[in-house]
C-alpha cells in the first residue's frame, strides 16, 4: 500500500482545526461598516442573520479554530480528499512542470462547498435555528447546504440565480432530493424580487440579487438565519481543511508547490487551497506564487475597484472593502455560474492589495478547451468554475515548457461537472461563446458605489 493511499484511509489525517490567516497577516483588513452609521459593525449587528458562534469566527484573529467533533465525523465521509499528480496531462503538454491537483469533487455534493455547509448547519442547529435561507449561483453551494440541512434536520430555502436555474435543472433536482426548496431568483417571494420583476420581467438574476432575497427572508423571520457559501471570513476559514491536507500530501510526495492556482468568484475554494500555504510563507516558510483566476466576463480582481460596497444588489448587507464591480453590476449569463459575483472576498481582496497574490482573467471558451484537454487525459470532467483553475495551471505548465524550467504547480479542482454537461454540449456544438460585460453598465455600477470617507 502506497503512502498516499494510507493517507487517504487514515481518518486521523483530517485536520482538527481550521486555519485563520488573520493571525499571520502583516496588517489587518479594513473593518466591515454599518451602512447607516459607517461605524464598524459589532456582533449584535450581525445577530439577526448568523448564530453567535459563526459571528465570533468572523471576527476571530486566533490562528486555529477547533473543528467540532460532529463536523469532523461528517467530514470523514470524504475527507481527506485525494491529491493527484497529473502525469498524463504533463505528458500531453510535453512540459517539465510537475502538475498536482487537489480533487474536491469527491464530496457527496460534488464540490468543496460541504466543507463550510456542514459547519454552518451544525452551528445553526446548536443555536436552535429551524430554517436557513441562502442563495446559489451554479448550484454547488445550494446543493451542499441542502445536503447539510438534511443531516441536521434543518429546512433549507435556496434562491438560485435564474439563468443557472434554467441552465442547470439537475442541480435543482439534487437540492430537492436532499429536501431543500429551490426558487428561481429574482422571484415573487420577496419584496425586492417583486420590485425587480415589475421593472424587468425577463431579469436573468445575479448572485447579488439572490443574496438580497435570501437576506430579506432571514431578516423577516425569527426562526430563520442566513448562510453564505463564500466571501465571508468564517466561510473561507472552514475551507482551509483543503490546503492543510494538501500541505501534508505534498510532503508525502516529497515536493512543494512553486505555484498555486485557484478559480475565484467569491473566493472560498481559492482561500481553501491558498491560505494555509500563504500562512506558512508569512511565518518564514517557503515562498510560493499564488494566482487567482477569474472569468473575464465578471472580473472583480482584475477590473474591479478596491472600495467599500454592499455585498448584495438590494443594499441590505453591511459595507465591506473589497474588489468590486459595483453591487448593481449585472454579469452576462456565462456558464461558470458560481463565479458570477460582483465582489471578491474582503480577505482575498486585502491580500491582493498587499501584493501577496496575482490575479488573471480568462474567457469561458478557452477555459472549456482546457477542461476538455484535462478530462481526456486525467478522466475527470471539471465543473465550469474549476476549468478556470485548469486553464491557469496549464498556462503555467506551458511557461515552464518555454523556459525549460521544472516547477511544481498545484491547483484546486474544486468540483466535478457532472451536473453541468449542457455547458459541454453547447461547447461541442459551437454554441458556447465568450461573453462580454457592458463597459457602460460597469461604469454606472462603479459610479454608484457608496461614499465612505477615508479614515483620518
Amino acid at each position: 500500500m502506497t503512502d498516499s493511499v494510507k493517507y487517504l484511509l487514515d481518518e486521523t489525517r483530517i485536520p482538527k482545526h481550521w486555519y485563520n490567516l488573520m493571525a499571520d497577516l502583516p496588517s489587518p483588513p479594513p473593518p466591515v461598516l454599518h451602512p447607516g452609521t459607517l461605524q464598524p459593525v459589532g456582533p449584535d449587528d450581525l445577530a439577526p442573520l448568523f448564530p453567535m458562534a459563526l459571528i465570533m469566527q468572523e471576527v476571530s484573529t486566533d490562528r486555529e479554530v477547533e473543528i467540532p467533533g460532529p463536523v469532523r465525523d461528517i467530514y470523514r465521509q470524504w475527507r481527506p480528499s485525494p491529491l493527484f499528480r497529473a502525469r498524463r496531462l504533463e505528458k500531453a503538454l510535453q512540459t517539465p512542470a510537475r502538475i498536482y491537483y487537489k480533487y474536491e469533487g469527491v464530496s457527496p455534493a460534488g464540490s468543496h462547498k460541504p466543507n463550510t455547509a456542514v459547519a454552518q448547519a451544525f452551528y445553526n442547529k446548536e443555536a436552535g435555528v429551524k430554517r436557513i435561507s441562502t442563495e446559489t449561483g451554479a448550484g454547488q453551494w445550494g446543493s451542499s447546504l441542502a445536503f447539510a440541512g438534511a443531516l441536521f434536520g434543518l429546512e433549507i430555502q435556496v434562491f438560485m440565480v435564474k439563468v443557472s436555474y434554467n441552465q442547470k435543472p439537475y442541480r435543482r433536482a439534487l437540492m430537492e432530493t436532499y429536501g431543500a426548496r429551490c426558487i428561481a431568483s429574482p422571484s415573487m417571494e420577496t419584496n425586492f424580487g417583486r420590485a425587480l420583476l415589475a421593472k424587468s420581467p425577463d431579469n436573468n438574476g445575479s448572485l447579488g440579487i439572490a443574496i438580497s432575497e435570501a437576506v430579506e427572508v432571514a431578516a423577516s423571520r425569527e426562526d430563520t438565519k442566513y448562510a453564505l457559501g463564500s466571501v465571508l471570513n468564517h466561510v473561507l476559514l472552514h475551507q482551509t481543511v483543503v490546503g492543510q491536507e494538501a500541505i501534508a500530501q505534498m510532503e508525502l510526495a516529497n515536493d512543494y508547490p512553486d505555484v498555486i492556482v485557484g478559480c475565484t468568484g467569491g473566493g472560498s475554494n481559492f482561500a481553501g487551497i491558498a491560505f494555509p500555504f500563504l500562512g506558512a510563507q508569512l511565518r518564514g516558510g517557503r515562498k510560493v506564487r499564488i494566482i487567482a483566476v477569474e472569468p473575464a466576463a465578471c472580473p472583480s480582481l482584475t477590473r474591479g475597484r478596491y472600495a467599500y460596497d454592499f455585498g448584495d444588489t438590494g443594499q441590505m448587507t453591511p459595507l465591506a472593502k473589497m474588489h468590486t464591480l459595483g453591487s448593481a453590476f449585472m454579469p452576462p449569463g456565462f456558464h461558470a455560474g458560481g463565479l458570477r459575483y460582483h465582489g471578491m472576498a474582503p480577505l482575498v481582496s486585502h491580500i491582493k492589495e498587499l501584493g501577496l497574490i496575482e490575479a488573471r482573467a480568462y474567457h469561458q471558451v478557452s477555459c472549456f478547451e482546457a477542461g476538455v484537454l484535462f478530462a481526456r487525459n486525467e478522466g475527470i470532467v471539471p465543473a465550469p468554475e474549476a476549468n478556470h483553475a485548469v486553464k491557469g495551471a496549464i498556462d503555467e505548465a506551458l511557461r515552464c515548457k518555454e523556459s525549460g524550467t521544472s516547477k511544481a504547480i498545484l491547483f484546486n479542482l474544486c468540483g466535478h461537472g457532472h451536473f453541468d454537461m449542457q455547458a459541454y454540449t453547447d461547447y461541442f456544438a459551437g454554441k458556447l461563446t465568450d461573453q462580454h460585460y457592458d463597459e457602460k453598465e460597469l461604469a454606472m455600477a462603479l459610479a454608484g458605489l457608496p461614499s465612505v470617507p477615508e479614515p483620518a
